[in-house]
């Protein structure tokens, strides 16, 4: 079936999430190559930053990863998180940093990516965090503002990623 057919939803594709194995590293790469070679930045850029968004075994034990998976076997869909850095949050909060959030180009706009997300939002409240922290990509801050992620002010240029979000757990918000 040509995924790129017409409207389907990500429930007729029904991708399993599930915790990322040193086994699916390999996937998780070229998926997250895949996902990067489409974001609106010169390619030579996207080439050269590509080895930093990849992760590895010593990232999968310091790291909450988790895959989506099609019926196919194949992975389609990666979220990453960890703590925030305290310097990152608000006095005496504790925030969830999602560090990566990848969703092969093929299942873009049919709802995994809201959906793995969600499971990050869920992770951190279960973890009883005050908030969700992103630092997204210029691309995907539409994605993250339509899901009710506020931007955080730049309050220090030299340290700040430019395009901070953060959701507030603690008022029950759902992406």
């Amino acid at each position: 079936m040509n995924r790129n057919s017409g409207p389907e939803s990500v429930d007729s594709l029904d991708p399993v999430l599930r915790p990322a194995v040193p086994g699916d590293l390999d996937q998780i790469n070229a998926l997250i190559g895949r996902a990067v070679m489409t974001w609106a930045l010169p390619e030579r850029v996207k080439r050269l930053a590509l080895p930093v968004y990849h992760y590895d075994r010593q990232d999968l034990e310091h790291l909450s990863i988790l895959v989506a998976e099609d019926d196919a076997v194949a992975l389609v869909g990666v979220a990453a998180w960890e703590p925030a850095e305290a310097r990152d949050c608000p006095q005496g909060q504790r925030w969830l940093l999602l560090h990566g959030l990848y969703v092969d180009p093929d299942h873009q706009r049919l709802g995994l990516g809201s959906r793995l997300l969600a499971a990050a939002a869920n992770a951190a409240r279960d973890q009883r965090y005050d908030g969700l922290l992103v630092k997204a990509q210029a691309d995907a801050v539409g994605f993250f503002r339509a899901r009710g992620l506020e931007p955080l002010a730049c309050e220090d240029p030299d340290r700040d990623y430019q395009n901070r979000l953060w959701m507030d757990l603690a008022d029950g918000q759902r992406p």
